[in-house]
């Protein structure tokens, strides 16, 4: 059912676009996803897509399609997976639960010795588990300090060991004296990833592009990656910074910094503080994972449903229309949709993140932190979607709850912020209820 709002703001209106978009391109949704972004039906999608928001009457009220991807329980699996996909993620569930120790190859300095020690809570989420990273700024730039250690403190270590080469104590890294900066940052939600990285490049670059079109003030610039196995350049979607393209990366990422196991595509083990004198004392100094860990725990993340949204009610729907005219929804953007994927329970799928999955400024809520193309005040956008079953919010933790984290945003989020606290009474309790069904 279509209901017509109140007439809103251009910077409103462009936001207006993701809950168009399933209206707009009906049954031939997946022209969103299947080409090049420029002169392709990608770009064609998203001007017709635009055009509709841009008019005074649109419908901010979606029933969910058929191909709308789902699941029934925060932390279940996707719907609609085959058994053969359903083993999948039983066997990941397993590694993603298991706990690593010194004779697997753990450490010799690292965070955490399981997944489920940050992401759990429910299995999955994030249990607000804050890591440090550092650096230090100078006349060349930003410097991440990697013969110190950096830019990722590893705040465990495996201590006294006794190896061929004698016994060395290793310990937990701290920040050094040469760093000007340091920033926490709480560990991500795990919900819904295999679908936003079943969006394709296109997609995300056209929505880039629609940005800079239509909401030029709060445009996001897409992280231009390179994916390891491949050596292609992608765009990158996970992550704080948005500086990982794939689930399998993004996997053995964390097995190496995160646990300190060592992978085909991260072979080489952690320095503890910098020190590669110390490595000679590492335990396990041979391959400690040959890649099946890493790749079930992907599957895990890639069958890993999206949170399930709570009941809609005349109140979420009418904080969904103060959502656009506050302007979230130019960066948190609500709809996108998949292209192809090899498990069909992926493909060609709609799915509500509330995120562009792109950079932009947060001006003072950035943490100074360089990663790749991500200046230190450019911050992905955090996906809003499982919002009531975090602890803490921002990257840092620093909000205890949704209207904290507003009023935190700067630099691009300032315009959102400023028309968040003009809101009445009535109008905030609605946002708030929207983003709690979330």
């Amino acid at each position: 059912m279509h209901r017509i709002l109140p007439k809103v703001s251009p910077a409103a209106r462009s936001g207006l676009v993701v809950f168009t978009l399933l209206l707009c391109v009906g049954c031939d949704s997946h022209h969103l996803t299947t080409a090049p972004p420029v002169k392709s039906d990608v770009a064609e999608a998203t001007l017709a897509v635009s055009e509709l928001a841009m008019s005074d009457s649109v419908s901010a009220d979606v029933t969910s399609p058929a191909d709308m991807a789902t699941s029934t329980t925060l932390g279940g699996p996707l719907e609609g997976l085959d058994a053969a996909d359903l083993a999948r993620f039983a066997a990941g569930l397993a590694e993603f639960q298991d706990v690593e120790t010194t004779e697997d190859g753990l450490g010799p300095v690292f965070n955490e010795a399981s997944c489920t020690t940050c992401h759990s809570g429910p299995v999955g989420g994030t249990t607000g588990r804050a890591e440090t990273r550092f650096g230090r700024w100078g006349r060349r730039g930003f410097d991440p300090l990697a013969e110190l250690g950096g830019s990722l403190l590893q705040d465990h270590a495996i201590g006294r060991v006794d190896t061929e080469h004698g016994a060395y104590t290793f310990v937990p890294e701290v920040v050094p004296r040469a760093a000007s900066v340091s920033a926490l940052r709480i560990t991500t939600p795990l919900f819904g990833l295999g679908l936003v990285e079943a969006v394709t490049d296109a997609s995300l670059l056209a929505l880039a592009q629609f940005q800079a079109s239509h909401s030029p003030s709060t445009r996001g610039t897409p992280h231009m990656v390179t994916e390891i196995r491949t050596g292609a350049t992608r765009v990158g979607r996970f992550g704080w910074k948005a500086q990982v393209a794939t689930l399998h990366q993004f996997s053995g990422d964390a097995y190496l910094n995160e646990m300190g196991i060592t992978s085909p595509d991260f072979p080489e083990e952690n320095a503890p503080q910098g020190n590669r004198d110390a490595l000679a004392f590492n335990p396990v100094p041979t391959m400690n994972d040959d890649g099946e860990g890493v790749e079930r725990f992907a599957d895990f993340m890639t069958l890993l449903g999206p949170p399930p949204r709570g009941p809609r009610t005349g109140q979420t729907i009418a904080g969904g229309i103060v959502f656009l005219k506050v302007g979230c929804a130019n960066c948190h953007t609500p709809t996108l949709v998949t292209g192809d994927s090899p498990v069909p329970a992926l493909a060609h799928k709609a799915f509500q993140p509330f995120s562009d999955f792109l950079l932009h400024d947060m001006g003072v809520l950035g943490d100074a932190i360089v990663q790749g193309q991500a200046s230190g005040r450019q911050m992905r956008t955090a996906p809003l979607w499982g919002l009531s079953a975090r602890p803490v919010f921002l990257h840092d933790g620093r909000a205890r709850t949704p209207v904290d984290a507003i009023l935190e945003h700067g630099g691009q989020g300032s315009s959102a912020r400023s028309r968040f606290t003009r809101l009445d009474a009535r109008e905030r309790q609605a946002l708030l209820a929207f983003l709690n069904s979330l």
